[in-house]
């Protein structure tokens, strides 16, 4: 009789073990944003996650924290329980540059996350003013140093993308463009199609339109490649060799996640991603996908970003706040 009971209580206890490890997964999942919804990587992360949702069979909510370049939102994707219910899409900043702007940060970018997948590249766009008589990246040097400053550039501040981009291409021409800071890019864009500024750095999305109506002229990418759909426009490195500053998405985990759950979140990552449809929704809005990679490949691709950030910001010579 005691022997019966016991085995009853062993088969209960294996019941109940075996209810608590449900297949993966088994509830919504949550993704973090650092940036507002509405936003470029919110759009993005929203496109790819609803269809992540769909081959995962579970509800994927995208949780938006935005505020304090991008902190707050990386603080809460590390502090997130790594249960394999809790990722991030990340930008750059996050990940490879906030180190190297800010004296210190609530969370390690290198130790409080485990790469999942990369998500999707854009590049950006030097644009001038119709009236600015340059044609190309040379011409537009060759101008300023004949008429030194009579240019000034539209930037969204030098410790983002596009005043990092204006310094360091000021520092390799051995020009002095002007940058004007604009605490809302969209006013920054207004002064230089009004022509108050000649020059503005803008996400390939966000120039698209005003290129198409003639109200801005490209110049040059920041891409080390041609980007797909605007191949006519050079990249930065025709003239700089090793230029190469773009943006990206990328899919992490908080730092302890299952590796069986990273590695099914890559996998469906990859096939949505390769997706035709998801192709070309993302190059209408100026961004390109070679898929999610692996894990592995991302963590190295985020060390190679995390050296050359360093580099960048040593040479431009900004300071951490």
């Amino acid at each position: 009789m005691k022997h019966a009971f016991c085995t009853l209580l062993i088969a209960l206890a294996v019941a109940a073990g075996a209810a608590d490890a449900q297949p993966w997964p088994a509830r919504p999942i949550r993704v973090f944003v650092s940036q507002a919804a509405g936003g470029t990587p919110d759009i993005i992360c929203r496109l790819v996650t609803g269809r992540l949702s769909r081959a995962l069979g579970q509800q994927i909510v995208v949780d938006n924290r935005p505020g304090s370049g991008n902190i707050i939102g990386a603080q809460a994707a590390a502090r997130a329980t790594p249960d394999g219910y809790n990722f991030f899409c990340a930008t750059a900043a996050p990940l490879v540059s906030n180190p190297y702007t800010f004296k210190s940060l609530p969370y390690d970018p290198v130790k409080d996350f485990l790469a999942v997948g990369m998500i999707a590249k854009n590049s950006f766009i030097v644009l001038a003013h119709p009236g600015v008589p340059a044609r190309t990246l040379a011409e537009l040097i060759a101008l300023e140093k004949a008429q030194p400053g009579k240019l000034a550039f539209a930037t969204d501040g030098p410790r983002n993308f596009s005043g990092m981009i204006a310094a360091w291409l000021n520092k390799l021409a051995g020009t002095r463009i002007l940058q004007v800071p604009y605490a809302v890019m969209p006013v920054g864009i207004q002064d230089t199609l009004a022509g108050r500024t000649q020059l503005v750095i803008l996400a390939v999305p966000s120039a698209a339109p005003f290129m198409k109506r003639g109200d801005l002229r490209a110049l040059a990418v920041s891409s080390a490649r041609r980007i797909p759909g605007f191949e006519d426009i050079p990249p930065i490195a025709e003239t700089f060799p090793g230029f190469d500053f773009i943006g990206w998405f990328a899919m992490v985990a908080p730092a302890g996640t299952p590796s069986p759950v990273v590695q099914r979140v890559n996998s469906e990552l990859d096939k949505v991603l390769k997706d035709r449809e998801i192709v070309q929704r993302l190059r209408e809005i100026g961004f390109y996908t070679d898929g999610a990679g692996t894990p592995k490949a991302l963590s190295e691709f985020l060390r190679v970003e995390r050296e050359r950030w360093s580099k960048v910001v040593r040479e431009i010579g900004i300071q951490p706040e």
